[in-house]
């Protein structure tokens, strides 16, 4: 069975979004709170983790932004 390094189906905790995104904790909630950053997803009472994918997508966003 060969495993693809895809984001599919991932799930980040804070600690790897904050280190591929290149920001600070209070801005990613910042973002969450303003609707410009993707929200987590709520693994239990006291867990959260974000979807790779939504953080891959997020980066290509600015990507995009940025070659106007």
């Amino acid at each position: 069975m060969k495993m693809e390094n895809s984001s599919a189906g991932r799930l980040l905790r804070l600690p790897s979004v904050l280190a591929q995104v290149g920001l600070k904790k209070t801005t990613v909630y910042d973002g969450i709170k303003r609707g410009t950053f993707p929200a987590p997803l709520k693994l239990g009472a006291r867990a959260v983790a974000w979807s790779a994918a939504d953080i891959d997508a997020w980066v290509g966003s600015l990507n995009k932004q940025g070659a106007k």
